[in-house]
């Protein structure tokens, strides 16, 4: 029994981390675009954010005094998740502060790899969002010159998010929302890039579908029928159903929401576990992180989300357990009788 725990411990720490490493190999899409779109910055951040993390890992396994893993990309694939939701202008010290949380606090208080309860990334990136707002959640135009190493001259607003609050619809086409042709998070906006690297992971069966997909759903559902656009929410939904559909599109492809269904969402050790919970999980985050962004002051709000629900999400699986073992014992005892 022991050789069997041992055996399935072993497996699951292989696919955690085959899952890590192809978080890092699918952040690399994303990077260049963010490349193409802003210049060296992109390149330049996310190399001082792995850096970052790849130091935390080797101090922690010092001061524990265990031996470092060069196999363990767990740090670094949440360093670029990290990463990869900030602004372009964002300063360093900020990055490395939002790295610094999310593996720290997020991880290795909780005791390392595999038993922290909240999404290390998430942690880290909530962090640099409460303490550097003004950074974080202001972001400059596509194709201007960015300075590789102070970006502090260059232009930033926050006018998507001014313009969904206030009741506005975006005036974006959807070529330029799905190539990320807007004012967003380096890593967040080209949605046909996103879409391709989830589709990866699905295919490797590092991302569950069941999470990502109730997700996005939930998120589809609540823009449609309650749009916070000016009139939409009064209007007949079958007789305002194209400018509710413009809705839709305008939530899913801003506000990180995209990217944080490939890229948090199915994080192994703080998503739920089985498929049913997976659903509910999915539907939980999107209902949240739609509350988030509908009334509180945070544009991404779904990585609060995803904090609030993993606190959570080990009770959604303990209660599909006992749930599956009270429709499925009774028969199983049925059939033990019958066949007596």
């Amino acid at each position: 029994m022991d050789e069997a725990l041992i055996r399935e411990q072993e497996q699951q720490l292989q696919k955690t981390g085959k899952y890590y490493k192809h978080i890092c190999w699918m952040a690399v899409p994303p990077l260049c675009m963010a490349c193409y779109l802003y210049g060296l910055r992109p390149l330049l951040l996310c190399g001082i954010a792995m850096l970052t993390g790849n130091l935390c890992d080797r101090l922690v396994s010092l001061l524990r005094h265990r031996v470092y893993q060069n196999g363990d990309l767990s740090n670094e694939s949440f360093a670029l998740v990290i990463a990869l939701l900030m602004p372009v202008t964002v300063d360093i010290y900020v990055l490395v502060a939002a790295v610094l949380a999310g593996v720290l606090i997020g991880k290795e208080v909780f005791g390392g790899y595999g038993s922290y309860p909240f999404n290390p990334a998430a942690v880290g990136y909530a962090v640099a969002a409460v303490s550097w707002p003004e950074q974080v959640f202001r972001y400059p135009q596509p194709y201007t010159a960015i300075p590789l190493w102070d970006a502090s001259g260059v232009p930033v607003s926050s006018a998507i998010e001014d313009t969904l609050s206030s009741g506005g619809m975006l005036n974006y086409s959807s070529i330029a929302l799905s190539l990320g042709e807007y004012a967003a998070p380096m890593g967040t906006g080209a949605a046909l890039v996103l879409l391709a690297c989830g589709l990866f992971l699905w295919s490797q069966k590092d991302a569950h579908m069941a999470a990502s997909v109730s997700f996005l759903a939930t998120c589809a559902l609540i823009a449609f029928f309650f749009p916070r656009q000016a009139g939409l929410a009064e209007s007949d939904v079958l007789v305002n159903a194209l400018p509710r559909l413009q809705c839709v599109r305008d939530e899913l492809l801003t506000g990180a929401v995209l990217f944080s269904a490939v890229f948090l969402i199915n994080e192994p050790y703080t998503c739920a576990h089985h498929r049913m919970g997976r659903i509910l999980y999915g539907v939980l985050v999107g209902g949240v992180s739609m509350g988030f962004r509908y009334y509180g002051v945070y544009e991404t709000g779904v990585c609060f989300a995803v904090l609030a629900v993993n606190s959570i999400s080990a009770w959604i699986d303990r209660t599909e357990v006992r749930l599956y073992r009270l429709l499925h014992l009774p028969a199983s005892g049925a059939g033990k009788e019958a066949a007596e």
